[in-house]
């Protein structure tokens, strides 16, 4: 999804004040599906268990000034962040997995995971 509102809030927020908008990003989700997976060796094949849980992995790109990279950097440092998700319009728990910054150009990846159990 292409030039989309992106919200984001610390861990420790809980008004509406505490969201974060940064304007006119792409935002991208793959699900996974957790399993169990063994191989054996001169049998038949694989077996395959599927352990019933997921996780997501978002991936946000845009561009930020250096005041908004200072907002988010303390979420990144602080704890678990909300986002609201645009695709299922819910507001999730994650992790920042990786948080990439070009000076130069105000050009942004953060890569975030949710549990979803």
């Amino acid at each position: 999804m292409t030039g989309i509102d992106f919200f984001i809030r610390p861990a420790d927020g809980t008004s509406s004040s505490d969201w974060l908008r940064i304007p006119e990003v792409d935002i991208s989700v793959v699900v996974t599906r957790r399993m169990t997976r063994t191989i054996t060796h001169g049998g038949e094949g694989d077996d395959l268990i599927d352990e019933g849980a997921e996780s997501a992995e978002y991936t946000i790109e845009g561009e930020m000034d250096l005041e908004m990279y200072k907002k988010v950097m303390e979420m990144f440092r602080g704890g678990q962040p909300y986002i609201h998700d645009p695709f299922s319009e819910r507001d999730v728990k994650v992790i920042f997995s990786k948080f990439g910054f070009e000076g130069s150009t105000g050009k942004f990846t953060f890569e975030l995971i949710e549990d979803i159990r």
